[in-house]
């Protein structure tokens, strides 16, 4: 029996875990929710990335005495193995915290590629970092995910060390979030992918982020007839796509290279644009579809809302930035910032409304691989 989010919430503020930081994800988005309506946003923060978020886990730690609780997809471990094994682990500042993971991939259950592997390494990965983990599920009682929280939070405290809790899929009651974002504007990211597509002759190379806009991405070609070589998808590693398509465009020079990324994204490694910047290829074309959630799980806000990510784009020296927030605009832009030389940065700000019927890509990443690889030599 699925459990409401409220039950786990309770008992973790029973075991002095009164804060939250870290990285949405699709298993918790419905704990996550809950949280966001009952935890005062003082004690709550989303963490651009989960390394982040276990060093704003050790500050609350060094300023309180407290436990947090940090929450990830297990995809995050990667993120956050250096700081659990430089700065959290008993052997170094010995900083008590409880992990709260969500388990994708897990092995026994269907999942999309880019989970399965990471699903087969988690409960390794914790052994190998010498976390202690327990699993909470929808089989487990509520007295058996009690008694959990409790004994992990009690071990990380008493040890002063990192713990983690393992949560499958299905374990949540659902839990809808509040609304936070206004809809701005009448412009869909999909609208705008096709848009986009409209702008382009066909030669260049697109590279896409992590998430809903690969999926629209790979849908609007596939409604239009056209190859779905000529894009790479990035359906993992999340942050990463404009690195990507920097070391495409470096090595591709007359070709114009397109990366379509997320808000969410560009935050978790904003590092990226300082070195776009710095190497300034000019057949660099940097698209933001701009949101100001984590929308594909669960439509928590990201810091896009307080930001200008043009003007962080300007100060890592992109040649030319730009922002819209209506069709007439983007049709007019869309003709002239194929004209500037790269680096060039718009940011398109869109509505936080997806298609409930979007499709995923029918290739593996593998054939998606190698079809864009033939399309890139030709």
């Amino acid at each position: 029996m699925k459990v409401h989010p409220k039950k786990i919430l309770d008992s973790l503020q029973k075991s002095d875990i009164t804060f939250f930081t870290g990285v949405p994800d699709s298993l918790l988005k419905d704990f996550l929710a809950y949280v966001q309506g009952q935890i005062p946003a003082s004690d709550r923060i989303t963490a651009a990335n989960e390394g982040n978020a276990i060093a704003i886990a050790a500050g609350y730690h060094l300023a309180t005495g407290g436990i947090a609780g940090v929450y990830m997809q297990n995809s995050g471990l990667g993120n956050a193995i250096n700081p659990l094994v430089s700065l959290a682990d008993k052997e170094v500042y010995a900083i008590p915290m409880l992990l709260i993971i969500g388990w994708r991939g897990e092995p026994g259950v269907s999942d999309e590629p880019q989970h399965i592997k990471q699903g087969k390494i988690t409960e390794k990965l914790l052994e190998v970092l010498d976390i202690p983990y327990g699993v909470l599920s929808a089989d487990s009682s509520e007295e058996e995910m009690t008694s959990e929280i409790v004994r992990l939070s009690k071990v990380a405290q008493t040890e002063k060390r990192p713990c983690a809790l393992l949560v499958r899929s299905g374990t949540f009651e659902v839990y809808l979030a509040p609304k936070h974002i206004a809809e701005e504007g009448s412009l869909g990211r999909e609208e705008a992918i096709g848009m986009i597509l409209d702008s382009l002759d066909g030669s260049e190379i697109v590279i896409s982020t992590t998430g809903k806009i690969s999926r629209e991405l790979y849908e609007e070609r596939k409604s239009r007839g056209e190859s779905t070589g000529k894009d790479f998808l990035t359906v993992g590693s999340m942050g990463h796509a404009s690195q990507i398509a920097l070391g495409i465009a470096c090595q591709k020079k007359n070709k114009t290279v397109y990366c379509l990324d997320g808000d969410g994204a560009v935050i978790m490694h904003m590092g990226g644009l300082a070195t776009v910047g710095w190497v300034a290829p000019e057949n660099f074309k940097h698209i933001v579809l701009n949101n100001r959630a984590h929308e594909s799980v669960g439509g928590q806000p990201s810091a896009a809302e307080a930001i200008d990510l043009p003007g962080v784009a300007k100060s890592c020296r992109y040649t030319f930035v730009a922002t819209i927030t209506t069709k007439e605009e983007l049709v007019s832009m869309l003709a002239t910032f194929k004209t500037h030389q790269g680096p060039a940065f718009l940011e398109i700000k869109v509505n936080l409304k997806s298609r409930k019927n979007l499709g995923r890509p029918e290739e593996s990443p593998a054939e998606n691989k190698k079809k864009f690889m033939d399309f890139v030599r030709e």
